[in-house]
């Protein structure tokens, strides 16, 4: 983790804040400074390229003002519990991109934002700001579920050693570095979960011209597993993690990661994810996104190291 300050966004719509209270919780044990972020938007305040005014110009500073005036109130409750906290309130749409722009100028070490159930149309057609910052956001971003976290904590992180999904090996040491100071931070425990696919190997092997037997699954499986035992062993060592907390699990990753965060209570998924070009940057199918909704608990998506926020951020 880089600079002690925690950039929490504020729902303006309502008065419960679970993303605030977990910032708060964040802050107060890492000293680390905590800002409270609205990002608004009125259609009928915007005005356009054709037409504009003072009026609306008015209009649009009188509703941030009236914003960063309900944050103070809000900072000071928090300001009484030790916590050294500023507010801030921006114009802009979309949300994700005005939240965006705000970390590129703040720089915090952690980005905590509510999230709720995504409806079908907005999962397939990725329009929720929840997809698009886990795609852009360059800080660490902390999704929170509405739950309360125990005390102490569990945390879950999933790598990637053999970096068959496209994610560098710097990530899986910057996911690990994260989750490590987490746990310490919250006084809890970490364990790593590492699954493996036999899928595409068994497709690989009934491809080839000579493969008129029935496919070798037993073999396909127990060398496969041989071999992420081996890179996940290596990584894991390097982190000090005891055997019994580490996890290799054979399965679609998304699936495994659900079911192990279930089985764990885990009260934090730490997980990466990386930007790709064309159609792939909306990160259809990525795990982080299937898991999402799924996950009994918050997730915290880590971007690789010098990782950009794409240009139309």
């Amino acid at each position: 983790m880089a600079t002690k300050r925690i950039l929490s966004v504020i729902d303006p719509t309502t008065d419960e804040q679970p993303a605030m209270e977990r910032a708060a919780r964040l802050a107060k044990a890492l000293g680390a400074q905590l800002e409270l972020f609205v990002c608004d938007y009125d259609q009928y305040l915007a005005g356009g390229r054709l037409f504009d005014s003072k009026g609306l110009e008015k209009a649009r500073q009188s509703l941030l003002k009236n914003h960063r005036a309900r944050l103070e109130k809000r900072a000071d409750a928090l300001r009484a519990q030790g916590i050294e906290v500023e507010v801030d309130a921006r114009w802009g749409k979309p949300l994700d991109r005005g939240i965006v722009r705000k970390v590129m100028d703040s720089q915090p070490m952690l980005v905590v934002k509510d999230t709720h159930y995504h409806p079908a149309l907005k999962r397939s057609l990725l329009s929720n700001t929840d997809w698009n910052l886990i795609r852009s956001c360059p800080a660490p971003l902390l999704l929170v579920k509405p739950r309360e976290v125990a005390s102490p904590a569990t945390v879950l992180a999933a790598v990637d050693p053999l970096h068959e999904h496209d994610k560098p090996a710097e990530l899986d040491h910057a996911i690990l570095s994260f989750a490590t100071e987490l746990t310490q931070v919250l006084g809890g425990s970490l364990h790593v979960l590492h699954s493996f696919d036999i899928g595409p190997a068994l497709a690989a092997v009934s491809g080839a011209p000579a493969a008129t037997m029935a496919l070798p699954v037993e073999e396909v499986a127990a060398a496969a597993r041989s071999q992420h035992e081996q890179a996940l062993s290596s990584l894991t060592n390097e982190f000090g993690i005891p055997a019994d907390n580490v996890h290799l699990e054979q399965g679609a990753p998304h699936a495994v990661l659900v079911e192990q965060a279930a089985a764990l209570n885990a009260d934090f998924v730490v997980m990466g994810a990386v930007s790709r070009s064309g159609l792939q940057r909306i990160f259809i199918g990525s795990t982080a996104e299937r898991a999402l909704d799924r996950l009994p608990c918050d997730l915290i998506i880590i971007k690789p190291p010098g990782f950009q926020p794409p240009d139309e951020v």
